[in-house]
C-alpha cells in the first residue's frame, strides 16, 4: 500500500465518520419517537379497555369542576 492509497483510505474514513456524526442524532430521534408512540398507543389501549369494563366501585358524585360549572350556569341564567 503506497502513500496515495493510505491517504485515500484515511479520507474515506474521515468522510464516513462525519456522515455518521450527522446522521446519528436523527436516528436516535426516530427511535425515541417510535418508543414514545408505542407508549402512547399502549396507554390509549389500556384506557379504552378500562372504559369497556363497568365498575361498581366508581363514585357517582359529580366532580368539583362539574359542580362549579353548574353553579356558574345557574347564576348566569338568573342574572339574565
Amino acid at each position: 500500500m503506497n502513500t496515495a492509497q493510505t491517504e485515500a483510505l484515511i479520507g474515506m474514513a474521515v468522510t464516513l465518520g462525519i456522515l455518521v456524526l450527522l446522521v446519528l442524532p436523527s436516528l436516535i430521534g426516530i427511535v425515541r419517537e417510535r418508543h414514545i408512540d408505542r407508549q402512547l398507543r399502549e396507554a390509549q389501549e389500556a384506557t379504552t379497555a378500562g372504559r369497556d369494563q363497568k365498575s361498581s366501585s366508581r363514585s357517582t358524585v359529580p366532580s368539583t369542576a362539574t359542580w362549579y360549572a353548574d353553579g356558574r350556569r345557574s347564576k348566569k341564567l338568573v342574572s339574565s
